[in-house]
């Protein structure tokens, strides 16, 4: 790894080390294999949540391993261990999100802190297109925007989780699918139960040509749209932008 791709951007300070990404943290090459690998590989469910007075699909596809359980196939503990060699943590948990288009989002939140280990760090790998990622001060103010572009690493400390929230806004621009790959530090607590599943428990592999929206309706898309909206998750703010790269290295 080279120094342009060690040296993090610093985007929040705290004293766990606040919020920080590597632009060019993987190589191209190596980020577009454990993409596809993972894409393939996964056991990608598509959750429903409550929303109000409806049932609603969560907008993006999700899956979830221990890691002390990791099927064999799956490029999670190279993943891991590269991780662990940047910013160590006792990470026991990965969680993966897969943003099929422009329509799938996740609104500003905190990670529950309930479901941390306090201290530890939140390590999170982007692979696929790039998106943008909102970071807001719960105290108020305007959000910083940051495009997480294939093979960067951004991490949050378990401090900015109370200080801040963050989120995927949806965007109307045609963009590839992304994917984002979560490791953290859960306490020794039982895992929490699955969502009803959407489209009569719908759990297949996603390729990226595939284009995978099965099951969802018209109105539960708009309902899902407006929610984003209400609670912050459209895209505005600051924006960092892509940052720029040596030529050869991401």
């Amino acid at each position: 790894m080279d120094l342009f791709a060690a040296t993090p951007l610093q985007l929040v300070e705290d004293a766990e080390g606040g919020i920080r990404y590597w632009p060019a943290f993987l190589g191209d090459g190596e980020a577009t294999a454990w993409f596809h690998a993972l894409s393939e590989g996964c056991d990608w469910q598509h959750q429903r949540r409550p929303m109000y007075d409806r049932v609603v699909d969560v907008p993006r596809l999700q899956a979830w391993y221990p890691l002390d359980a990791m099927p064999p196939g799956l490029p999670l503990a190279a993943m891991l261990a590269r991780v662990q060699a940047a910013v160590p943590g006792a990470y026991n948990s990965a969680g993966l999100n897969l943003y099929r288009d422009g329509r799938d989002s996740v609104a500003m939140h905190n990670d529950k802190l309930h479901m941390l280990v306090p201290g530890q760090p939140i390590a999170l790998l982007s692979l696929g297109a790039a998106r943008r990622m909102n970071i807001r001060a719960k105290a108020g103010g305007r959000a910083l925007g940051i495009d997480l572009e294939p093979g960067s690493l951004l991490v949050m400390s378990h401090a900015s989780q109370v200080t801040h929230e963050h989120g995927i806004p949806k965007t109307a621009r045609p963009v590839p699918p992304r994917m984002s790959v979560v490791f953290r530090a859960r306490p020794d607590a039982p895992p929490r139960p699955p969502s009803p599943p959407a489209s009569g428990g719908l759990r297949r592999s996603f390729t990226p040509a595939q284009g995978l929206r099965g099951g969802v309706s018209a109105p539960e898309e708009n309902a899902r749209h407006v929610a984003d909206a209400s609670r912050g998750g459209m895209d505005a703010g600051l924006h960092v932008g892509r940052l720029p790269r040596k030529a050869g290295t991401r």
